[in-house]
């Protein structure tokens, strides 16, 4: 049940669904700077993680009342990490969107639960393991060094530059013309990252960031 109301810390973020997925990332939160409510209906959870977030009670997260003495309609963001069961999943997701939390992040464990969350009112819809597979994916299939993706398709790649463009500015070699693509980014040694302009002439040994549409910039990146 949920303990006695408190006042929020402005910014703060909710986590409800304290199993690996919520855990890691209310921690990661906290580590940030981010303050973190956290909720559980595991009392063991609950007592692990005190003293590790702001505020962690024991909360059933699909009781609307509950959920509102825990203070979630008071902040600006949620995440609904509740997973394996999808029946509390959808509930605790249709309650936080119901209570007018601005941006409530759920987990989905498969692409129509993905599809429900949207359908109930998520505004943002996680799938980890789906999404880091992917990542791996393309880290380990080619010259890729890091990958994200956006929501509309959009991704951002680190990686090492193909042959095309090296020993030639970036202008010369024409890149968003000739690939869909922009460079926008470039390390060279043990110096940090900078940003490419026109004028930048890739040659070996750097490392590059890349934007662009999805297969735009997988294609680029797939080059020899």
């Amino acid at each position: 049940m949920a303990r006695q109301q408190h006042s929020r810390p402005k910014g703060a973020v909710a986590v409800i669904g304290l199993g690996r997925f919520g855990k890691s990332l209310a921690l990661e939160l906290m580590a940030g700077g981010t303050e973190v409510l956290g909720g559980d209906a595991d009392p063991r959870t609950v007592q692990s993680l005190a003293g590790r977030l702001t505020h962690v009670v024991e909360a059933d997260s699909t009781n609307e009342e509950a959920m509102r003495q825990l203070g979630v309609h008071e902040l600006e963001r949620a995440v609904i990490g509740v997973g394996t069961d999808l029946e509390a999943s959808i509930l605790s997701t249709s309650v936080a969107v119901n209570l007018g939390v601005r941006e409530v992040w759920a987990k989905a464990i498969s692409q129509a639960h993905a599809r429900i969350l949207a359908q109930v009112g998520a505004h943002h819809v996680v799938r980890p393991e789906h999404d880091m597979g992917k990542r791996v994916a393309h880290l380990v299939g080619g010259r890729m060094l890091d990958y994200i993706e956006l929501d509309d398709g959009y991704a951002f790649v680190k990686t090492k530059p193909p042959k095309v463009i090296l020993n030639k500015s970036l202008r010369d070699s024409d890149v968003r013309q000739a690939f869909g693509i922009t460079v926008v980014g470039i390390k060279r040694g043990t110096r940090a990252f900078t940003y490419a302009t026109p004028d930048t002439v890739v040659v070996p040994g750097d490392v590059i960031i890349v934007s662009g549409e999805r297969a735009a910039v997988e294609g680029f990146s797939d080059l020899p």
